[in-house]
Formats: structure tokens, sequence, C-alpha cells
């Protein structure tokens, strides 16, 4: 028999995950009076408007533009910048492509420091590190919605004279030393993805306070049109990444459940880390002191030396136990995938590379913490519907099996 093996027949977790009725009476009542208007078109529309306000609500930016994706927020705040070919931005290794695209779609170099082995964010000190003449920003990325070390990021970017961009897609409700994230870099993106906290299928906000980039924002995400001034003659190169009302309708509606979201899930992350401590093994993640997570997952790394078994293998025993959890996270950092070992951006080529303008080669990026993380971490599903009941069952099937298999 193997050692992995339940303990019983029936699982400690005896019940399916729960899930919340994430659509309802508020979403439906915008989509009633949006089916109503003339046009569905985003500029000045009532959804669009309606969601700018319950957006500001949570984070007062002067300048916001709402889009069709997070990843398209991140596009739009590094256009801003008018990147020149070869300039570099540097972020984390541990995150979605969404987070790199739109550097490269620019001409940057995406440059990827290491993290804080236990709050899976940006290290400051890797980050000092990696800066270079070129170096025009930092995107910080809020993993699983844990606030990155914008105090100190904040304090490279001022000293370098950097731009700061928070990548918030996994981090609505999260905060920063009391500071909602997204409020303290120079632009805060935010994901209305279908799998975030909140959501309309796909959509995106990005905002500002900066008076040097904001007022011409929208710009960048509307093919360069002047919705203000009005015209067509485009002065510079910009893609197509409107909302739609439709879209702005359910994002409304959701913002408006933020709170009680946010606040369910973190409750659950930290109820979770705190009966996790008997568990042989299992870290669970740091959050700074006077930080707020609001757990978009719940990740733990796992001192694998102390088990009988492989990580995959204590896994499978976790998931015989009912434990919604898998072994890993993304299946390698970033720069290691094969569009970037291979430099494959643009047809098989990468322009700023094969013209000189930069030394980059991913084939030879490590960062240790970053690929450690990834080698010995585990992945919870948290959603707001989790009684604290079902919570305790999930700790108590990590704890039992744990120890099972512990050395």
């Amino acid at each position: 028999m193997s050692t992995a093996a339940p303990s019983a027949t029936k699982p400690i977790v005896d019940e399916p995950v729960p899930l919340p009725q994430r659509w309802g009476a508020a979403e439906l009542a915008r989509l009633t009076e949006m089916v109503k208007q003339p046009s569905l078109f985003y500029w000045k529309g009532p959804q669009t408007t309606a969601l700018l306000g319950e957006f500001r609500k949570h984070y007062p930016l002067k300048y916001a533009f709402p889009c069709s994706s997070g990843t398209a927020s991140l596009h739009i705040a590094v256009a801003t910048l008018k990147l020149r070919p070869g300039d570099e931005v540097i972020t984390a290794p541990i995150t979605d492509m969404g987070s790199v695209i739109g550097i490269l779609y620019q001409q940057g170099v995406p440059v990827f420091a290491d993290l804080d082995p236990h709050s899976y964010n940006l290290d400051p000190a890797d980050v000092r590190r990696k800066i270079t003449a070129k170096t025009r920003a930092i995107m910080a990325v809020h993993l699983a919605g844990n606030a990155a070390d914008l105090t100190a990021l904040s304090a490279i970017a001022r000293e370098h004279n950097l731009i700061l961009i928070e990548d918030c897609a996994q981090s609505w409700g999260a905060k920063h030393r009391g500071t909602p994230v997204g409020l303290v870099g120079d632009f805060g993106c935010y994901s209305l993805n279908d799998f975030k906290h909140i959501a309309c299928g796909d959509g995106g906000i990005v905002a500002t306070n900066s008076e040097h980039y904001g007022p011409g924002l929208s710009k960048w995400g509307d093919k360069s049109y002047d919705r203000v001034a009005g015209g067509r003659e485009v002065e510079e190169l910009a893609p197509n990444y409107r909302i739609s009302e439709p879209q702005a309708a359910v994002a409304a509606a959701q913002l408006t459940k933020l709170n009680d979201i946010v606040s369910r899930r973190h409750h659950i992350g930290e109820l979770l880390t705190s009966r996790l401590a008997g568990a042989p093994g299992v870290i669970p993640p740091a959050t700074a002191k006077g930080d707020y997570h609001s757990y978009w997952f719940y990740m733990v790394r796992l001192e694998l030396a102390c088990y009988s078994v492989p990580r995959a293998e204590l896994c499978t025993a976790l998931n015989a136990e009912g434990v919604a959890v898998g072994a890993g996270y993304i299946p390698r950092p970033v720069y290691a995938y094969p569009v970037f070992k291979n430099h494959n951006f643009f047809g098989g080529a990468w322009p700023v590379r094969d013209f000189g303008l930069t030394k980059m080669d991913y084939r030879q990026v490590k960062c240790p913490v970053a690929e450690a993380i990834l080698d010995d971490c585990l992945v919870f599903k948290i959603t707001e519907a989790m009684s604290d009941a079902y919570v305790e069952k999930v700790a108590r099937a990590v704890t039992t099996v744990t120890k099972r298999l512990a050395k």
C-alpha cells in the first residue's frame, strides 16, 4: 500500500468546494438598464460612468481608463511611458504573461528580479541590483493578493527616477501599510477577468494621479483618438483596448460587493494560517506588518526534506482527503517559457536584440528563489463562500496528511 494512501475511506473534507453565487440582482439591474440605452459604446456611457464612480470609492485616482483586460491595463501603463527600443522594465518572474506582453509590444525589455522567499513578491535588494542605465520602470506584481514591499520599491524608484507600476490583477482589496494597492505607485492596473475577486468575464482598469501621464491615458487604449477634444488625426500608434457597456455594467455591480468578498477571503486565509501551525513542513505565506492580504489564492511552501514522499505524492494524498490543492503554480518562471528561451516575440525574431539594442539573453537568466518557490509550493483554492467549518476541515486534512507522511 502506498504511504500516501488516505487514513480512512471517508475523506476528512467530505463536501465539495463551496462556490459563491457571483452574479445576481445587482448585475441584472444594471444589465436591464443597459439594454434600454441607445448605444453600448463606452465613452460617457452610463454604465462606464457608473463603473468609474464605483471604482473611485475604493481607489480615488483622478485619471482612470476602463479597458478590455488586466493585460490591456498594464500595456496601456507601459505605453504611456513612451519607451525607446531596448528600454528596460524590472518585474517578477512568477506572474502571468499579461504582465510582460505590453513591455515586449512596446519594444521594451522585461528584466526579471528575484523574489522574497515568503511573500513571493519582488525582493527590493535584487531589484536594485538589476537597475541599469536603460531601466525606465519597476512593475510590482502583488501575487495572490499579498502586497509587495511598496515602501522599499517606491524609494528605489524615486532614487533612480523610475516609474513604479503596480500590477493589482490578483490583489483587489489588498493594502500596503493601510493604503490600498494601486495608490502608492505611479499607476495601478487592475483585472476584471472571470477568475479574479470581482469580474465581468474580461475587463480591466488602469489609473493614475499623475498630471503628466493621466490626461492622455485614454488615448493609449483607444487607438490614440482624443475623445475629449475630438478628432481622429492620430499622432501615435496605440491599440484598441476599449471596454463595452455590458462589461462595465457587470463590473460596476461587482464593485459594490468588493469589501464583503475581500473581508471574507482575508478571514479565511488568516484562519487557515493559524490552523496550519501544527502541520510539519508547511510554511504559510508571510504578510508584512500593517499589510492586508486579500487571498486570491492561498500558497504555501513545503520543506520537502521533512517528508518521506515527493511533493506530487503528498498533493495526491491531500486530494484524496478532499482538499482542493495543486502542486505548484505556473509551470516555471516566465523567463523559462519557450517564447523567452527562443526569443520568439515577433515572427521568430526579437528586433531589439537583433539590432543590438539589448544584450539580454533569457537562456542565461536565473532567479533561484523564484525557481525554488515553484519547486516546493502548494496552491489552495479559496472562495468567499467557504465557511469556517469547511476551512477547519481543510486544515485538519493538511495536518493529518503531513504528519502521516513526515519522516
